[in-house]
């Protein structure tokens, strides 16, 4: 069931995406492809609680109220909310569900499509076995497990960082700028994050293997210090590909104005 849910708001944010500016119901399409997509998230916690990832949970609750709050802006642009003055935030928010529209289609088939899903884990499995290996780690593989000194990490979807690529990937194709700045923009973010995941990867199964951190090495390693490794990457990351393309930048200012007027509002109503 969560699973058509999750097809639903992508057909519905895609359907959105390519409906003409000028059509109304493009709005109505897409504020429905947001609530659908809220519905998909805020069904991701009870999983993360049985992992004990606090971590996402968090951030899963909150990606769940932030579509909440899309939906609810991209209603008021089906009802008429187009004064001269917010034409700036319906721009915004047609551009953001355009971006997220592309990231889903490029990640959602990994994750529920079992040959490219199993493709995937096993391709980033064997580039990590590759990287170990290189550093002089001696490793035991079995499927998408791989085991040293005894100790033995199973490579999963969330370990390809895919969820990363499909949002780059997302963002930048959205963007209309010279294809060369969207090259420059794909190739310093998609193949380094990539890069960055394989070391991330082989970082964690090394120091739960030679116990750095004693009998909570792969929690301290991978819960916390991989987590803040890859914020900081990410962060950098998503800083050089502005460089190149400032119509990004232009895209997050817009986001971050209207999420903070409608906050104001709020507060003030209160």
């Amino acid at each position: 069931m969560i699973e058509n849910v999750l097809w639903i708001a992508v057909a519905l944010m895609m359907a959105s995406a390519i409906l003409p500016p000028t059509k109304r119901i493009k709005f109505l399409v897409g504020g429905l492809g947001w609530v659908f997509f809220s519905l998909h998230w805020a069904y991701q916690p009870l999983h993360y609680v049985a992992i004990n990832d606090y971590f996402n949970v968090i951030l899963t609750i909150a990606i769940a109220f932030f579509c909440l709050f899309m939906a609810q802006n991209m209603i008021k642009g089906y009802k008429g909310f187009s004064v001269s003055e917010e034409k700036g935030h319906l721009n915004t928010v047609l551009m953001v569900t355009s971006a997220t529209a592309l990231g889903s289609l490029f990640y959602f088939p990994f994750a529920n499509i079992p040959s490219l899903n199993q493709w995937i884990i096993s391709t980033v499995t064997n580039n990590t076995v590759w990287m170990l290996q290189t550093l002089g780690h001696d490793v035991l593989v079995s499927g998408n497990e791989i085991v040293y000194n005894g100790y033995a990490v199973s490579i999963i979807l969330a370990c390809t960082a895919i969820e990363s690529i499909a949002l780059f990937t997302g963002l930048i194709i959205s963007i209309n700028a010279p294809k060369r700045k969207l090259f420059q923009a794909f190739m310093v973010s998609v193949p380094v994050i990539y890069s960055l995941n394989l070391i991330r990867n082989t970082f964690v199964i090394v120091a739960y293997g030679d116990q750095w951190f004693g009998p909570e090495s792969f929690e301290i390693a991978h819960h916390i210090i991989a987590k803040f490794g890859s914020g900081i990457a990410l962060f950098v990351i998503a800083y050089v590909v502005m460089r190149i393309l400032p119509e990004l930048l232009d895209l997050i200012d817009g986001l971050w104005e209207m999420t903070t007027e409608q906050l104001r509002s709020f507060v003030r109503k209160i």
